[in-house]
């Protein structure tokens, strides 16, 4: 699948696109909105990934041009993020789309719970119609917990909200066998069905002409990697034009890396092999019946609970006699768990003071072999 057929696109936009000699390009974004609006209003749901507060920030600070250390790459990303955010917001509005800023920084990647919290604000976003612009939290990251750059974010996010595709926008078309700006006879590469050595090799390091951003073709190939292997398709193309997307869907050059798989079934995959559970829950009959069918585990199908767990954790679920039926992540920590055992979805907010809804949902469910997902 590619851009034109994709339910859910991820798009990286990076330092140089955003960031102008004078603030944010209000020119290229105002055009780029106008290409989001497209997609928007034939029902494709986009997620942005956007660079450029340490840009702005730096101009708005007057910093030196010098390297800047890490203290002053946080003060500029704080003094940038809101001039980001303000350029994304006057460039959506005038066609109607709200944009809403979250940032993260790596745990909120790699840790379960914190997974999870931003993946349920994404998808709600979503579904209410609003555009999620993402960066990483640079004001509070050290480089030993960064994400490292806004192009492997991307791919987190891509797999983390089930994307169909990933576009990450470069100052290049795509893949070259060579650097195209130092190599006259560079070929393109136009499709990779599978990222090999010798493809990764073809890709350079970061842009230093750029002045501005830290990826190169390396970090793409990278975070294409990634997204691959979470079912996402790639597409790398230049980004330095007005309508960039609707260049790609009308034959500009472009890369385009498919996926292994399905981001259904890489994330179930993950779930069913790749965690350590946690904790047990024991179902009943009536529940185990429709776990095996792919459905939520609700507590009133709960009958006992084993083991220390948080919200996000795997866990196993058993069956009375003890056989395991499905893996899953719940949405309790375990003494909640406990306490919901046996109760109906409406009494939960009563004995908890909230709810999170089932105690697994059929999203972060993996069926065991015996029986169908």
């Amino acid at each position: 699948m590619d851009l034109a057929g994709a339910k859910r696109i991820v798009v990286k936009v990076g330092s140089a696109l955003v960031a102008g000699q004078d603030g944010a390009d209000r020119h290229w974004l105002a055009a780029f909105a106008g290409d989001l609006k497209r997609l928007v209003a034939r029902g494709q749901q986009v997620v942005i990934v956007s660079s450029g507060a340490v840009a702005l920030g730096r101009r708005r600070l007057a910093l030196p041009k010098r390297p800047l250390t890490l203290p002053e790459k946080q003060a500029a990303a704080a003094a940038g993020q809101s001039a980001l955010m303000r350029a994304w917001e006057e460039a959506l509005e005038p066609h109607a789309m709200t944009c809403a800023q979250i940032l993260l920084t790596r745990d909120d990647t790699e840790v379960r719970r914190r997974w999870l919290n931003a993946r349920a604000t994404m998808e709600t976003l979503l579904a209410l119609g609003v555009i999620p612009v993402v960066n990483e939290n640079d004001t509070v990251v050290t480089e030993e917990i960064r994400v490292g750059d806004n192009d492997r974010l991307s791919a987190r996010v891509a797999q983390m909200v089930g994307a169909d595709v990933l576009v990450l926008l470069s100052d290049v078309d795509g893949l070259y066998t060579a650097d195209p700006r130092r190599d006259p006879n560079a070929e393109h590469v136009g499709r990779i069905a599978r990222l090999t050595p010798e493809i990764e090799a073809m890709a350079g390091g970061a842009n230093a002409q750029a002045g501005v951003g830290t990826g190169g073709m390396a970090t793409k190939l990278q975070a294409a990697r990634i997204a691959s292997a979470a079912g996402c398709v790639t597409v790398i193309t230049m980004g330095h034009r007005p309508s960039p997307l609707w260049a790609v869907e009308h034959g500009e050059k472009a890369t385009v890396v498919e996926a292994s798989t399905t981001p259904k079934a890489a994330y179930k995959a993950w779930i069913g092999g790749s965690l350590s559970p946690a904790g047990v829950l024991v179902v009943d009959e009536g529940a185990a019946a429709a776990v095996l069918r792919g459905k939520s585990l609700l507590a009133a199908g709960v009958r006992r609970v084993e083991g220390r767990f948080d919200k996000g954790d795997a866990v196993v679920i058993r069956d009375e006699a003890g056989a395991e039926i499905a893996r899953g992540l719940s949405r309790y920590e375990a003494a909640d768990a406990v306490r919901i055992c046996g109760l109906k979805s409406e009494a939960i907010e009563g004995v908890l003071g909230y709810t999170s809804g089932p105690v697994v949902h059929a999203d972060d469910l993996a069926v065991a072999a015996l029986g169908s997902s």
